[in-house]
């Protein structure tokens, strides 16, 4: 199934960092890692990253592998630096107070789907 960020917004009750004008772009899959090996290993291409990380790290493993956008778990939000490299990008960035567990599964019962193989 296919989604929108604005809908993963409505779903998350998450709240917008970066990329307002992107919430209409397309989500094709999602995964969760904090662990950024796992999510180059993974094919994330027009995927969201949802991740309790929030250093530029995450910003440029999300570069190399395609990700629509990101969403921030835990209420944790990155510092100044870390979003302008995402704005630099203009890679959408989310925050959400639900933990990592609770908002994969919020996402996979509104139908978003994982990776096949992947996280």
């Amino acid at each position: 199934m296919i989604i929108k960020l604005s809908e993963i917004k409505e779903i998350l009750k998450a709240t917008v960092i970066n990329g307002d004008d992107q919430l209409d772009k397309s989500v094709i899959a999602g995964g969760s890692a904090d662990l950024m090996d796992d999510v180059l290993s993974a094919v994330a291409n027009n995927g969201v990253l949802l991740t309790g990380l929030v250093n530029e790290h995450v910003i440029r493993t999300a570069q190399l592998s395609g990700v629509a956008g990101i969403v921030f778990v835990r209420g944790k939000k990155p510092d100044e630096q870390t979003i302008n490299l995402a704005k630099k990008n203009n890679l959408p960035l989310l925050l959400t107070r639900y933990s990592l567990f609770v908002a994969s599964g919020r996402l996979y019962m509104n139908g978003l789907r994982g990776f096949d193989g992947s996280w």
